[in-house]
C-alpha cells in the first residue's frame, strides 16, 4: 500500500505543468528538506520554501515524503552514522539501562546531535543533487 502511494506521488511530479528544471529543483529542495534534522516541520517547510520561491508546492511536497514512518529510522540512523564518521566520533554511547529516565537518555545521547546535524546535512545535499539529476532526466523525456 506504501509503495503503491509513493509510485502514485512520483507519477504525479511528472504531470505537473511546469519546465522539467523547475520540477526537478522544486522534488531536489523536498527531498533536502526530508533529510534535514528539522523532524516534525518538514512539510510546512517545503510549503513556505516552495512558496518563497516559487517552485511547485506538490514537487516540493512528494520530495519531502521520501521520508515517512517506514524510512525516517533508517535514514536518521545512518545519517548520524556518516556523520560520526565524517567528525570522527565514537557514536556507541554507553547507556545505563537499569537506571533509564527521559534525563538520563537525553543526557546519555547528546553526543549524537552533531554528527546528526552533520550527517543530515551532509545526505541531504547529495541526496538532493541525485535527486534533481534522476528527475530532471524522466521529466524531460516524460514532457517531450
Amino acid at each position: 500500500m506504501q509503495a503503491l502511494a509513493l509510485k502514485h506521488r512520483i507519477r504525479l511530479l511528472f504531470e505537473i505543468k511546469d519546465t522539467p528544471q523547475r520540477i526537478a529543483v522544486a522534488f531536489a529542495l523536498g527531498v533536502f528538506i526530508g533529510m534535514s534534522p528539522l523532524f516534525g516541520i518538514h512539510t510546512v517547510l517545503g510549503i513556505i520554501l516552495a512558496s518563497t520561491f516559487r517552485l511547485n508546492r506538490l514537487a516540493t511536497i512528494v520530495g519531502v515524503y521520501i521520508t515517512n514512518p517506514w524510512t525516517i529510522v533508517p535514514i536518521y540512523t545512518f545519517s548520524t552514522w556518516v556523520g560520526a564518521k565524517c567528525l570522527g566520533i565514537n557514536i556507541l554511547p554507553d547507556i545505563n539501562w537499569k537506571h533509564i529516565n527521559l534525563i538520563v537518555l537525553l543526557n546519555d545521547v547528546s553526543p549524537l546531535l552533531k554528527p546528526f546535524i552533520v550527517g543530515t546535512l551532509l545526505i541531504g545535499t547529495i541526496s538532493s543533487i541525485v535527486s534533481y539529476i534522476i528527475i530532471f532526466r524522466i521529466a524531460k523525456r516524460a514532457n517531450g
